[in-house]
């Protein structure tokens, strides 16, 4: 599926690509409204309007900021995320693909749209920064991956060359964005979310497992052996 002497630069998403999506699926749509309910001691009713509230804002940088819904909301969002942080994991194998690609050495960067309070709490508890070579956050160059400006903002921060480049995202948004701005090898993900059914990508080929996009001779793999 992937000529991996044709990839110099490995870009990943985070959340539903290399973490299961259950985590913030169940915090967004679940805990965050059952909590502001009971802080704020309004009626059970109230989680259905705070539920469609937080989907309005969906692929802006206000969806993904911390510091934003803590504001909007008038609840300390970090806080409540501790609350059930024991449900931060990462999916599958993708320890196993990070291990292989330190072995095979491209370049491995984290592009993702979680913002610096995220990867604050996710990275120490899942150990990914072991395993990447550079980290850019959407909110640092202040725009999300579904738009083009990120991709030429991300160029001039992290440069790749777009024809030897794979992406890997589990949002049918961003693969799009990124096929848009040039990005040649692009893969989506079959089931971000571990409870939940998996999604349809009509126009990106989306993977099971990392293990399928593994050569069966795979460089590095005698140097790490």
């Amino acid at each position: 599926m992937i000529d991996w002497r044709a990839i110099d630069t490995v870009l990943l998403d985070m959340d539903g690509t290399l973490l299961d999506l259950h985590f913030d699926s169940h915090f967004w749509l679940e805990h965050l409204p059952r909590r502001y309910v009971e802080l704020h001691r309004l009626d059970e009713a109230s989680q259905e309007a705070i539920r469609a509230r937080i989907l309005r804002e969906q692929g802006t940088l206000n969806w993904y900021s911390l510091a934003y819904w803590s504001h909007e909301l008038d609840v300390d969002i970090l806080a409540l995320k501790r609350e059930v942080q024991h449900l931060i994991g990462l999916r599958s194998d993708a320890l196993d693909f990070l291990r292989w690609l330190k072995r095979a050495h491209p370049r491995v960067v984290l592009a993702t749209n979680a913002d610096r309070e995220s990867l604050a709490l996710k990275l120490p508890l899942t150990g990914l920064e072991d395993y990447l070579d550079a980290i850019v956050s959407s909110a640092d160059l202040g725009v999300p991956k579904e738009a083009q400006e990120f991709w030429f903002s991300l160029q001039e921060v992290e440069p790749f060359d777009p024809a030897r480049t794979l992406f890997i995202d589990d949002n049918a948004a961003v693969l799009e964005s990124a096929r848009e701005y040039g990005i040649r090898h692009l893969l989506g993900i079959k089931q971000p979310d571990s409870r939940r059914p998996e999604k349809a990508l009509e126009e990106f080929i989306a993977l099971d497992r990392f293990a399928a996009i593994l050569p069966q001779e795979r460089p590095g793999d005698e140097e790490g052996a």
